[in-house]
């Protein structure tokens, strides 16, 4: 009889793996980088910087606004700054080696300095993260960070879960910071954790050019732990419809509050918030995906320095 179980278990947890089929997400393993070469202002002393972006293997030389290369679908917390006139490039975001001829993305959270004698001196919190969309280049201030980066990608499709490979390093002291770069930076109570979201939205345009959406599909978590090593062929799983009594909802999954939502172009090219009115019905087909990695998960600006999130062979399950 225990055989006769133990072989039931056997034949349909290789049923089920044999039915899913993986799509991997372009770029998504990683492998590939374009390295940009941007000389900061003198008046920041004048160095080459290098500023990563997941693309085609090539360099870019020059403080010239990025858009997407390749057909990458990829953009991240890596950016060129034009403030006031002084060009700055801020990196949190990585290539790195794991293995002899296999790279993967290294999101770190960090304090990116800017300080230019009588004016400017800021020091500003930056969370690792990679997204599908584009980040508006250059950027010029620091306020309303959801502004300069466009959610998301045109999709249709209806995955049952993102999978991916990941490590975590957490630093053992865990404390929070807060530095926006207006005042000085403090630590504040809390305790920070990486995240993944994908999020399936139906959008539309009104006569106003305003966006709005219904959340179709949902996976968040969020990672609080230290890894040993590498987690490989890791599932957030998607979940259709209204969640909110599903037993695995948690609060954090719940509608973006419009005051925190993501930004995207309209038909007329001006970036707009995409609101976020209710969720969809669970059979509903989803206008637009966002795939999101981060090393932190808390307010803009807010995180534990340190914290270092790697992430490989990205995919979604069908």
């Amino acid at each position: 009889m225990k055989k006769y179980i133990i072989l039931s278990l056997f034949l349909s947890v290789f049923l089920t793996m044999s039915s899913q089929t993986v799509e991997p997400i372009p770029y998504g393993n990683f492998d590939t980088w374009v390295t940009r070469d941007i000389k900061e202002s003198s008046l920041l002393g004048g160095k080459i910087k290098k500023c990563y972006a997941v693309g085609p293997e090539e360099t870019i030389r020059g403080s010239k606004p990025y858009t997407n290369a390749g057909g990458s679908p990829w953009a991240s917390s890596n950016v060129m700054a034009k403030i006031m006139g002084i060009v700055k490039v801020s990196t949190s975001v990585y290539p790195d080696v794991r293995a002899p001829g296999n790279r993967c993305a290294k999101l770190t959270t960090l304090i990116d300095r800017c300080k230019a004698v009588g004016i400017v001196n800021i020091d500003v919190l930056v969370a690792g993260t990679l997204f599908l969309g584009e980040m508006l280049e250059p950027i010029s201030s620091t306020s309303n960070p959801y502004s300069k980066m466009e959610m998301g990608i045109p999709f249709t499709k209806r995955p049952k879960a993102l999978r991916y490979d990941y490590k975590l390093e957490i630093p053992k002291n865990g404390e929070m910071t807060y530095s926006s770069g207006f005042g000085k930076k403090k630590t504040v109570p809390g305790t920070d954790m990486a995240e993944v979201l994908i999020i399936l939205q139906r959008r539309w345009e009104d006569a106003d050019g305003n966006i709005h959406a219904m959340r179709v599909g949902t996976g968040r978590e969020r990672l609080m732990k230290s890894t040993d090593g590498w987690v490989n062929t890791h599932d957030c799983k998607v979940m259709y419809g209204d969640i909110t009594k599903n037993p695995d909802y948690k609060s954090y999954m719940r509608l973006i509050p419009e005051e925190k939502s993501y930004y995207s172009r309209n038909s007329e090219g001006k970036m707009v918030p995409v609101v976020e009115e209710g969720w969809d019905s669970p059979d509903a087909v989803p206008t637009h995906l966002i795939v999101m990695f981060s090393s932190g998960s808390g307010e803009p600006y807010t995180g534990c320095v340190g914290m270092t999130l790697w992430v490989d062979n990205v995919g979604l399950v069908y």
